[in-house]
């Protein structure tokens, strides 16, 4: 049966129980609003440990505009029965305040990966999920935790104040997991209408299409100023970047190299802001 958890001093002595007995714990942060995305991470964390917890959270800090805080989608109820359906421990779902006591006054600010691209456009975002997440670890006492490969430079942000600040903790990134016609499933999706999800595709198809045109030898600036004007004329309303980065410091790329790149991409669509990367 799983437990619902609203507390942290009752998720710590549970996990504390646990840990007694020598089982290794996997934790799956979300924000509730589950999709097959997220219960890929949840299979797989399953698969690798002796018990799992799965946290939702709508964590107000990580928001820069209060208007997406208020319309991300909670959707608790529906949640809980998927995750009962897997088999899962345990479900941390605390309130704010229970998160975010009085006098709260901490904030952890990750530079370098975390200072580009997303960084840049949503000041502040980082500082709250790396608050977040490293509270998340210390309440769960996680051996391990799983994380989407869709947010990309947020799983890069993760294992970098995970190195940096020695948490005991593995960083797991899952890959992707997408519909038949390549959309990245996410939460937000269910924002979309019947018309803009027929769009939507789009981003993924011409993001396909630009790194093979890179593997083959063309020019950047060309092959990424060709694929978001693909992506506009497609129908997005707002492409925020397309860029060619190394995987995992997220330094620009002028050309393809040796190490590992990946191409990112954020834009807007009846209102709804999407993300995607694939590697190169």
């Amino acid at each position: 049966m799983t437990e619902i958890l609203r507390t942290v001093d009752d998720t710590r002595s549970l996990v504390a129980g646990w840990k007694r007995k020598g089982l290794t714990v996997g934790a799956v942060p979300t924000m509730g609003a589950l999709h097959e995305g997220h219960l890929s991470l949840v299979r797989r964390a399953k698969a690798e440990c002796d018990r799992v917890i799965v946290t939702i959270f709508v964590n107000p800090i990580q928001f820069n505009n209060a208007e997406d805080l208020a319309k991300y989608p909670r959707t608790e109820e529906a949640d809980v029965n998927l995750l009962a359906e897997l088999d899962v421990e345990a479900i941390f779902a605390p309130s704010a305040a229970e998160m975010y006591r009085d006098g709260f006054g901490t904030k952890i600010r990750v530079g370098g990966v975390a200072d580009t691209l997303e960084g840049v456009l949503r000041p502040g975002h980082f500082d709250g999920v790396a608050t977040v997440v490293t509270k998340l670890f210390g309440i769960t006492q996680a051996d391990k935790a799983y994380f989407g490969e869709k947010d990309w430079q947020q799983l890069q942000v993760v294992r970098r104040f995970v190195a940096d600040l020695n948490l005991p903790v593995e960083i797991i990134g899952v890959e992707t997991s997408r519909a038949e016609n390549g959309l990245a499933l996410s939460s937000r999706n269910a924002r979309l209408s019947s018309k803009a999800l027929a769009i939507a595709p789009a981003l993924h198809r011409e993001m396909q299409k630009a790194a093979e045109a890179l593997r083959d030898g063309g020019d950047k600036v060309q092959v990424l100023q060709e694929a978001l004007e693909a992506i506009e004329a497609a129908g997005f309303e707002k492409v925020e970047y397309l860029e060619l980065r190394e995987a995992s410091a997220l330094k620009p790329l002028d050309a393809l190299q040796e190490e590992p790149a990946r191409l990112l991409a954020a834009a807007w669509l009846e209102g709804v802001r999407l993300i995607d990367n694939i590697p190169v």
